[in-house]
């Protein structure tokens, strides 16, 4: 039996825990020794199940003998990406893929996979009791792909392009001819499936290609035909005969042209000549004649004669007169043949005249019968571009097609995929571990028998021992208790009676003091020190946590609210988005801070008499918003008091900080408000009072408050109090 009285607060004794379990080693130790052997008989027991695992890679794969153009585009193309590798994934585990696996290693006839046949009692009792499905219901071969199921595990490996393959079974050799079953038929599968579709290209081409050559043939023919109707005779290739007809007589006539002119000029050259009695021997047509050379070398022979005869002889000599004469019978052979040579060039010039008018007669037949061509031609343009068009789809039908014939063999179409690791059939079982199972087992086995050792002691009340009451801490449970007499207002430092928070409403007022303990844990001079419990020290505090919310409590009234406001106004001066919400039952925070006593609040807001925009009002002497007690009845609005966790959570998005004045408000009022005990209460006590201080945050953080200040507005509610006169 425990000596500690049933009013008498008691604490826990850890070193009676520690004793207790000390002197029970012996049977601790019994039973993990039996637990640990109990874990090792089982993992014997266990049928041993091996893994095994095969790997793909999925790659886009061309064929051997694929041209470099080929190879190139294919090395060119997208990989596939991660809904690719997904549907790989998924392909390998279709039905029709795991029945082909399933028959080709026959696993219906193994009892592994048709465990339902033989069946446990445990199973027909489960059974009988219709808490489970009789699995004789399903046919056996729905049975055997539902266990091979269970066993199969394809996954892709992380970052990769790989699939893994893995499967459990009793047997090793199974664990690895399964995984490496599943890749052979997954890649004879993508490469039948490339396989059928070139042959549907090869049976859908035979006739296409047919149909083709046959309007090949008629379009050339049309063509052909058109061409000899219409005289359309091609000479070089791309030039018809009657245009080619005109650009021969074109150049004849420009020749023949020129021919003329040029005869002209040498006849002309010729007169001018023989009309000054210029030496003609520097004409080109004069020189060339042989005729004119011979008798140019008599003349010069004569000349020379007469020459060297005048020297010796008089000129009356019957010898210088015969020369004389034969000279002057020279120089006119010479005149008459440069004649005969002026009307030879004369008659060149008008053959030529007479051979460009007979030119140019034919080419304005030629010109009209090019014309009447060019007409023609535009309806033989039109039946050379329809068989042309006809020519190329037949050439890319024939290319197609050999294409596709040549990939007819399985060979030919290697699958996107190929095994880059298969499966060895696996020495050590994957499960059970032993020696992991037995270490745990034992583990667990140790921890619990101590837990229960720890329990018996603590229930058995050996494991308690009564706590050492102080001076102070009694003191405190006296105004704890004073303070939760229901509806016991305490009187505020200016004499004036303390009204009701609006959350006293929907309090509970059957609280009771549990806890005090933590007064203990407060020390003495912290309500003294004015430094750091001041307005300013709160706001640092809080700025620095980056609460989203902190309620505030004011045991004392008017005072306490009025230091609640000066902390909002100091945090909107400092830049802060923050708002106050006034939940007290005397509305002191909307007086002090609101331009309008009546503007509509969060009575209104509860009670659905206002929209949650019209309750936002500014601050009339800072920055910060204010939500007003409002005007609709309190105990109307309370009945809604669980959605105010709404729309705190809606303000604690928009504000840095949400304070809610509370007022005189108990735990019970606090913990309706807001679920989450991870806010800020701040215990507004402009004058601190140790006792009330103690009681409060003993009894807060036994509701599991932890984050309790203190604030001794002090100055700081003075200040808000002369702003707000």
């Amino acid at each position: 039996m425990s000596g500690v009285a049933r009013d008498q607060d008691v604490d826990i004794d850890l070193g009676q825990l520690v004793r207790a379990v000390w002197a029970r080693r012996l049977r601790i130790l019994a039973i993990t020794l039996v637990g640990a052997g109990v874990a090792f008989a089982g993992a014997k027991i266990m049928s041993p199940q091996y893994r095994s695992e095969t790997r793909i890679l999925i790659e886009p794969r061309a064929p051997a003998f694929a041209s470099t153009q080929q190879a190139n585009d294919a090395s060119a193309g997208p990989l596939m990406d991660e809904l690719n590798i997904a549907s790989q994934v998924q392909l390998l585990q279709s039905a029709d893929l795991l029945k082909k696996v399933i028959n080709d290693l026959k696993l219906y006839n193994l009892p592994e996979f048709d465990d339902a046949a033989s069946g446990s009692a445990m199973s027909s009792i489960l059974v009988k009791l219709h808490l489970k499905k009789n699995p004789l219901e399903n046919p056996p071969e729905e049975r055997v792909i539902d266990a091979f199921v269970e066993r199969l595990q394809v996954y892709q490996v992380p970052g990769s392009r790989v699939i893994g393959i893995t499967f459990t079974s009793k047997d090793p050799k199974l664990a690895a001819a399964i995984p490496n079953a599943m890749a052979n038929v997954y890649l004879s599968t993508q490469s039948g499936a490339k396989l059928d579709s070139n042959s549907e290209a090869t049976r859908w081409l035979e006739p296409e290609i047919e149909g083709l050559r046959q309007k090949v043939s008629e379009a050339e023919r049309k063509v052909a035909e058109y061409r000899t109707s219409h005289g359309l005779l091609q000479t070089n290739g791309t030039t018809t005969f009657p245009a080619q007809q005109l650009n021969d007589i074109s150049a004849e006539l420009t020749r023949v042209r020129g021919d003329k002119a040029n005869a002209e000029a040498r006849a002309q050259a010729v007169r001018n000549a023989l009309s000054s009695g210029e030496a003609s021997d520097t004409l080109p047509d004069i020189m060339s004649s042989q005729a004119i050379q011979r008798l140019k070398g008599t003349e010069s022979g004569l000349q020379s004669q007469i020459s060297d005869l005048q020297t010796s002889l008089l000129n009356n000599h019957p010898r210088l007169k015969s020369l004389r004469a034969q000279l002057s019978d020279i120089r006119s052979q010479i005149r008459q043949e440069t004649q005969k040579i002026l009307a030879s060039i004369e008659n060149e010039s008008k053959v030529a005249d007479l051979r460009a008018s007979e030119l140019e007669r034919q080419s304005d037949t030629v010109q009209a019968n090019s014309a009447r061509a060019g007409e023609d031609e535009v309806g033989l343009n039109a039946l050379e571009r329809e068989a042309n068009a006809q020519r190329q789809l037949l050439e890319t039908y024939l290319v197609r097609y050999r294409e596709a014939a040549s990939r007819a063999d399985s060979n030919s179409s290697p699958a996107d995929a190929r095994i880059v690791s298969r499966a060895v059939e696996p020495v050590d079982p994957y499960f059970p571990k032993v020696v992991p199972i037995v270490v745990v087992a034992a583990v667990a086995t140790l921890i619990m028998s101590a837990i229960v050792i720890m329990l018996a002691e603590l229930f058995s009340g050996r494991a308690l021992r009564p706590t050492d009451a102080s001076p102070e801490t009694i003191e405190a449970e006296a105004v704890v208790e004073e303070k939760h007499v229901p509806q016991a207002a305490p009187i505020a430092a200016a004499g004036k009676p303390v009204q009701p928070s609006m959350l006293a409403v929907v309090a509970d007022e059957e609280d009771t003091i549990e806890d005090v303990k933590a007064a203990e844990d407060v020390p003495e001079d912290e309500p003294e020190d004015d430094n750091e419990f001041s307005v300013a020290s709160v706001a640092d505090y809080l700025t620095g946590s980056r609460a989203p919310l902190a309620i505030a409590i004011s045991p004392t009234g008017e005072n306490g609210s009025a230091a609640t406001v000066s902390l909002t106004r100091m945090l909107a001066d400092a830049g802060h988005r923050v708002i106050l919400i006034d939940m007290t039952g005397s509305g002191y925070p909307t007086e002090l801070m609101a331009e309008d006593p009546a503007a509509p609040g969060v009575t209104d807001l509860l009670c659905g008499e206002a929209a949650f925009g019209d309750t936002i009002h500014g601050d009339r002497l800072s920055d910060a918003h204010l939500i007003p007690q409002g005007q609709s009845d309190v105990r109307r609005a309370m009945r809604g008091v669980d959605r105010l966790s709404l729309l705190l959570d809606a303000l604690a998005d928009a504000y840095d900080l949400v304070v809610v004045e509370c007022g005189s408000a108990d735990v019970a009022g606090v913990s309706r408000l807001t679920r989450s005990r991870d806010v800020e209460i701040i215990l507004s006590l402009p004058e601190v009072e140790e006792t009330i201080f103690v009681a409060l945050m003993t009894e807060f953080q036994a509701a599991g408050y932890e984050r309790v200040v203190l604030m001794s507005g002090g100055e700081g509610a003075e200040q808000a109090l002369g702003r707000a006169a």
